[in-house]
């Protein structure tokens, strides 16, 4: 029988997003006015509560979009970048589908690399989650989009820096084209930036590490995406089903890095009732 053998050898290449995806270049601008476009909305309406503090540096800010009537719950939707660029301004347009389904959407910025490393990023989105859940009752769902989905997984993780209290309100999480094992990244030129070693890459790990107890975790890509994020996205569903956490992985057809994340745009998008459980 045929061995098939798989050996990356550029690594920058394999979590490179950006270009083997057309038009890439356009999408920042295109984000960030669809999302001030949502939150001018929400604000003429009374339903934005923006710039709230959580933490005591700059960034340790986060919005919060309300829905009409009562909140049926909480959403904390994490920014990726690979935790050295963007901010919540750019993606507040995600909450649409979320709230449009009742719940309150909280979308914190944190403080980027190389100013801090990601095992401070970790405790800062904690806080972020934990001050959010302080200004909304009811259950708490987390996602985040490519290392914005590590930190929605590392927060289920049993080192996770949440409360007790905030723990025990976790119902769903969604990982989306989430990075769930950093070794890999400490091969690539983003390490100059990151300074991941191998001792916090252990640590920050989502698959290296137990789930907590009674996590549920949905890890979602799209089709279209680097083979890379294919295999983390089915890593961390595979360990963690074996370590007893209700588990799923999803792919997504004719959708890339970039344009997985739009579901969440949609009240009806199986990707938004995914999330919401």
């Amino acid at each position: 029988m045929p061995v098939l053998e798989r050996r990356i050898s550029d690594w920058d290449d394999a979590y490179a997003n950006s270009p083997h995806i057309v038009g890439s270049d356009d999408l920042p601008d295109l984000w960030a006015t669809r999302a001030k476009t949502f939150r001018d909305e929400c604000s003429a309406e009374g339903r934005a509560r923006l710039d709230i503090a959580y933490g005591e540096r700059p960034r340790n800010r986060l919005d919060l979009f309300l829905p009409r009537g009562e909140s049926a719950g909480l959403v904390v939707f994490i920014h990726g970048g690979y935790w050295m660029a963007f901010d919540k301004g750019s993606w507040s347009h995600l909450a649409r589908g979320v709230v449009e389904s009742g719940y309150a959407v909280a979308m914190p910025s944190y403080t980027l690399c190389p100013e801090v490393r990601i095992a401070d990023i970790s405790r800062e989105v904690g806080a972020a989650i934990a001050k959010a859940a302080d200004l909304v009752a009811g259950p708490v769902m987390l996602t985040g989009h490519s290392a914005g989905g590590h930190l929605a997984s590392r927060m289920v993780s049993a080192t996770t820096p949440l409360p007790p209290s905030v723990q025990k309100r976790i119902r769903n999480v969604v990982s989306i084209s989430g990075l769930h094992d950093l070794r890999p990244l400490m091969a690539t030129g983003m390490n100059d930036t990151l300074h991941l070693d191998e001792a916090e890459a252990l640590a920050e790990s989502s698959a290296l590490l137990r789930p907590m107890a009674g996590a549920r975790i949905t890890c979602w890509a799209g089709g279209g995406e680097r083979g890379e994020f294919l295999r983390q996205n089915a890593l961390l569903a595979n360990v963690w089903t074996g370590l007893g956490a209700a588990t799923a992985a999803v792919v997504e057809p004719d959708r890339h890095h970039f344009s997985v994340i739009e579901g969440l745009c949609e009240p009806g998008h199986a990707l938004t009732r995914t999330l919401l459980g």
